[in-house]
């Protein structure tokens, strides 16, 4: 069985920045991609940053240059910066780890419970 376990989360004013911490914990043997996805109040679930732990890595366009995203496949961890946050980056924040378990040949998505960042003006 695999946990994700997210932290970092937290109120900030339109400017500041943040740093989101996840790890997953369990029978790993590898770590296809870990990524952080964020739903804002009656909004769909959107990608905001993916990376393979090989340096590959995928931004929003909402995003890119302001967030930085890295994953280390061998601690199979992945943190998000997040600079020069605005109130649009409001939501919560969830952390998917996209796994090959135990002995499976494929791999499976697991997803952290979430963790709130709200941004004010």
């Amino acid at each position: 069985q695999v946990r994700v376990v997210e932290s970092g989360g937290g109120f900030v004013q339109a400017g500041e920045s943040l740093r989101l911490s996840c790890t997953a914990i369990g029978n790993i043997f590898s770590v296809n991609t870990m990524g952080w996805y964020r739903q804002a109040p009656g909004k769909q679930r959107e990608l905001v940053a993916i990376g393979d732990g090989g340096g590959a890595t995928n931004y929003a366009d909402s995003v890119r240059g302001r967030f930085f995203i890295s994953v280390d496949g061998g601690r199979i961890t992945a943190d998000l910066q997040m600079n020069s946050l605005t109130p649009e980056d409001t939501g919560v924040y969830y952390c998917n780890a996209n796994l090959r378990v135990g002995d499976k040949a494929w791999t499976y998505d697991y997803w952290g419970q979430g963790t709130q960042v709200t941004v004010s003006s």
